[in-house]
């Protein structure tokens, strides 16, 4: 093993050196952007590093931090079940039980479970608030119409998936029944204690420097995102175009996005702090001496609770509470062994407890040439770092 003497040196336990190889050669042209790859194994790091660049003609450094779309959603769940754990939530419970607005429009019976698997029917952030998409950094306002709005009917039979607005309910419902707002939660509850600071939604006026610049604009085949969304409307992909404003390509763009709380969205992290969390769900529940979660809380918010036709997503997803199965093709009759949540444009971390590894990918070139969507880098690199850790 190659170990680190150094923060900012690069650690490849020679157990992964192929690993390393294949990350490698994503990053060999300054148009590949860079990214950052970290790996943990029973609670050990194994693989730490990073290439490419951070930003024109800057290589990516040390602590280079990225952007990594719904990749926060499964950092965003596991607060939520750190709470659940405490006795502050029950999963079957009504949402409005915590936060008495929701009940608005027959939401009254809709419960932390059924929110947890995309079954709450309010997938729509399309229309959701009128007027400039300046609007959307608002989180309060964003909130209070998800509180108001009626679910789609669609919730009472499958899931649909929430591409942004999962977090802003999850948010809401830690600072409900905390009484303390999502970021400080998050931060005295998972960051501080498990050494993973990287976790920023609100990102510190001080750090953002640090944050790589997104590449290239949010295209769909070559064209415009708001070209492609409307396009969507007229096919069975109607609902995947709805779960973002109109205006969703400068919203992403603007700095002002980081003064915001998304938690579906705009998460800001490094690829060690995703592998630090995911390696204490991985190593039953505990990294460090910090007892995250207890094994028996791990088994349950990772049972299958949905594997039907999505109806944004329009394909089946083995939705557990939160995250998603990985990679993503699971058969009807396979459980879940890794889990966890990739992002829009190829970033994402996860768990496999199975084989006690952890996984945590973060990159600045959002997807191949033709979308950023359905990116197949992360899901290579967790298929060879499965088997890596299965010799191991």
């Amino acid at each position: 093993m190659t170990s680190s003497t150094s923060s900012t040196a690069q650690l490849v336990d020679r157990r992964f050196a192929r690993l390393v190889v294949e990350f490698d050669r994503l990053f060999r042209r300054p148009s590949d952007g860079g990214g950052a790859l970290a790996v943990y194994l029973h609670g050990e790091p194994v693989v730490d590093v990073w290439a490419g660049f951070a930003h024109p003609r800057v290589p990516w450094a040390h602590d280079t931090v990225a952007m990594a779309y719904s990749t926060s959603k499964g950092i965003a769940s596991t607060l939520v079940h750190r709470l659940a754990e405490q006795g502050l939530i029950d999963y079957d419970e009504p949402v409005a039980t915590y936060w008495p607005e929701f009940a608005a429009a027959g939401k009254d019976r809709i419960t932390v479970r059924a929110m947890l698997t995309h079954r709450a029917g309010l997938h729509r952030l399309r229309g959701l608030l009128p007027g400039p998409i300046e609007q959307f950094f608002d989180d309060a306002a964003v909130t209070a119409a998800l509180a108001a709005a009626p679910p789609d009917a669609r919730h009472e039979v499958t899931s649909g998936y929430h591409g942004i607005t999962y977090g802003h309910l999850a948010a809401e419902l830690v600072r409900r029944v905390s009484g303390t707002d999502f970021e400080e939660v998050l931060r005295t509850e998972i960051a501080q204690p498990l050494a993973a600071e990287e976790l920023w939604f609100r990102v510190p006026i001080t750090e953002r420097a640090r944050i790589a610049t997104n590449f290239p604009r949010l295209t769909v085949a070559g064209m415009s995102w708001e070209r492609s969304s409307r396009l969507l409307t007229r096919t069975r992909f109607a609902a995947a175009a709805e779960t973002t404003p109109a205006g969703f390509a400068d919203l992403i763009a603007d700095p002002r996005l980081h003064d915001s709380v998304m938690p579906g969205l705009n998460g800001v992290f490094s690829a060690r702090a995703l592998a630090r969390v995911y390696g204490a769900l991985a190593n039953g529940g505990q990294l460090g001496g910090y007892q995250l979660l207890r094994q028996d809380t791990i088994e349950q918010m990772t049972r299958r609770q949905v594997f039907t036709p999505d109806y944004v997503l329009a394909f089946r997803v083995p939705w557990a509470m939160g995250y998603h199965g990985v990679p993503m093709k699971p058969s009807k009759q396979d459980p879940i062994s890794a889990f966890g949540h990739f992002g829009l444009g190829g970033s994402g971390g996860f768990a496999d407890p199975a084989t006690g590894m952890s996984l945590g990918f973060v990159t600045n070139r959002l997807g191949g040439k033709l979308t950023p969507l359905g990116d197949a880098r992360l899901t290579r690199l967790s298929m060879v770092a499965h088997r890596l850790a299965r010799a191991a």
